[in-house]
């Protein structure tokens, strides 16, 4: 991996250069001249107790033994795994960015649900607010895009005979997503980041925070799956099928969500040059490396958390993602004002369909084409 502190985002063009800060102006005079707070409103309130009640009101009735047949059980577990993703993309995901409210108790409050589904707030604060945010689509940068035991998802990752076929099995790694999370990548990710320097770097305590992973790891484990096999009077594998149905179910949607952004066909995967610097502006970067889908869609922006919206978090990921659809209308206007890349599809299966392609190209391990554009 490369050294991330010594990466410079370098631009020669000066029209390049004056697009962020046109569109941040406009994009602050639209909420200052609507008198609308940038942060979370009403509406973000009733999703962040719909989506906490649709992961903890089912473990509670599970832990009550409400249901007697397995297969109601089991359904338990999936609205579980819903709630995990809940969870997740909306509430977990705004806070941790600083962009769920003005307040930095609420943010950090809220930032720790991620640790109630098994996860580490701090690590993913490292891996995506500071790398994937910074560093999108950069193969050695951005993590999101190492190469996975058995899928490539950059064209600069190493390549295997069996990445030829990826895109048939991509959709069945996705689905361990999560467990592998909760299992070990937090884990692997503090070990290296405490090797680097970069936990300390950012003003933490290296054992402090290999510590909280750990306890945090273990009380998961036993809340969810150690006390249910020991105390309820169920059989264990039925236990065992609905802890993994949860976890199927949150790693699937979760993955392929978050890939729809970046791992799709107009996206570009920049190498850095000679000097080791991006040839590029950082704002001009995100729009060339993410793509927006299914806009127009009012279920799946709510459903996902505005991550439909990629590009206008990426550019303004302190802006709460209800106010996204709005924003997306200013950043589309300048974009085409500077003949910049801003790419969206116009709707989820289009972005579906672009994704499997991409990995069916990148798995077949020839050379990129030049990105089309799509607006």
């Amino acid at each position: 991996m490369h050294d991330s502190s010594s990466v410079n985002f370098v631009s020669s063009s000066p029209d390049k250069d004056k697009f962020f800060a046109v569109l941040r102006q406009r994009v602050q005079a639209h909420f200052k001249n609507n008198n609308i707070s940038t942060h979370a409103n009403f509406a973000m309130y009733f999703k962040t107790l719909f989506m906490l009640s649709l992961y903890i009101v089912p473990f509670v009735l599970v832990y009550m033994q409400v249901w007697a047949a397995p297969w109601v059980l089991w359904l338990a577990y999936c609205a579980m795994g819903v709630g995990v993703v809940g969870i997740g993309m909306s509430i977990m995901h705004d806070a941790i960015h600083q962009s769920y409210s003005k307040h930095g108790w609420i943010n950090r409050l809220l930032g720790y649900s991620l640790n109630l589904i098994g996860g580490s707030d701090f690590t993913w604060k490292v891996q995506h607010n500071h790398l994937h945010h910074t560093y999108t689509n950069i193969y050695g940068l951005d993590e999101d895009i190492d190469d996975k035991p058995i899928l490539r998802l950059s064209p600069w990752g190493k390549w295997q005979a069996l990445h030829r076929f990826q895109h048939i099995y991509a959709a069945f790694m996705y689905m361990l997503a999560t467990i592998s999370w909760v299992l070990m990548k937090d884990i692997k990710q503090i070990i290296r980041y405490n090797r680097t320097g970069m936990t300390a770097q950012l003003g933490h305590s290296p054992s402090w925070e290999m510590f909280v992973i750990v306890a945090n790891k273990i009380a998961y484990f036993i809340v969810t799956l150690v006390l249910p096999l020991i105390l309820l009077n169920y059989a264990w594998w039925h236990i065992l099928v609905g802890f993994l149905l949860m976890h199927f179910i949150a790693g699937f949607i979760m993955t392929l969500v978050f890939q729809l952004a970046h791992v799709v066909e107009p996206t570009d995967h920049p190498k850095l040059n000679d000097d080791g610097n991006i040839e590029n502006t950082w704002a001009i970067h995100q729009l060339e490396t993410t793509a927006d889908f299914a806009r127009g869609n009012s279920f799946i922006s709510w459903w996902v958390g505005g991550l439909n919206y990629q590009v206008e978090h990426h550019l303004f990921p302190q802006i709460c993602h209800v106010h996204y659809p709005e924003v997306s209308k200013i950043v589309e206007q300048t974009t085409k004002e500077f003949g910049v890349a801003y790419h969206v599809f116009p709707d989820f299966w289009s972005a579906v369909r672009s994704h499997f392609a991409s990995l069916k190209q990148i798995g077949e391990g020839l050379p990129v084409p030049a990105p089309p554009v799509i607006s």
